[in-house]
């Protein structure tokens, strides 16, 4: 066996390790509450590019008060899409200082792309239908870190 195969076999291996854990839903996530008004959200927060492509993918629910907020290192067009994502989601994109900038509901296991109106560092993704049901709308700007460090 030359070194090539060796490399090709040991680099098979370390990606048939990723897809296994990358079919198991994240759950080990620092978690901060943010408000919406007088509601409280219980939010995972994703970070690294790994956390953000993972996302909430294979998670067969969540409950009612619970998120995960995606965090940008800095503001650019943040665009989403449900591919392994069992849970219709709404993704509420948000500027720096909490402000919704635009709200996008989102169908299960698609590849439609979902995208900020405009430069955001923060995508927050609850529950389909659990802004509606607040009366929270584009324009309404969310409270706690890390919005109000802006």
């Amino acid at each position: 066996m030359n070194y090539i195969a060796i490399g090709l076999f040991g680099l098979a291996a370390i990606l048939g390790n990723s897809t296994h854990a990358q079919n198991a839903p994240q759950m080990d996530l620092q978690r901060i509450k943010i408000s919406a008004g007088m509601h409280l959200i219980d939010t995972q927060v994703a970070t690294s590019p790994e956390q953000h492509a993972t996302g909430l993918m294979f998670r067969k629910e969540m409950p009612s008060s619970e998120g995960m907020l995606f965090v940008f290192q800095q503001a650019s067009q943040q665009c989403f899409w449900m591919k392994n994502t069992l849970l219709p989601l709404t993704a509420a994109f948000v500027a720096d200082d909490g402000t919704i900038v635009n709200l996008a509901d989102m169908k299960p296991q698609t590849t439609d792309s979902h995208c900020s109106a405009r430069p955001v560092r923060y995508v927050l993704e609850m529950n389909q239908g659990w802004f509606g049901k607040k009366g929270i709308k584009a324009g309404f700007k969310l409270g706690g870190y890390p919005f109000e460090t802006q």
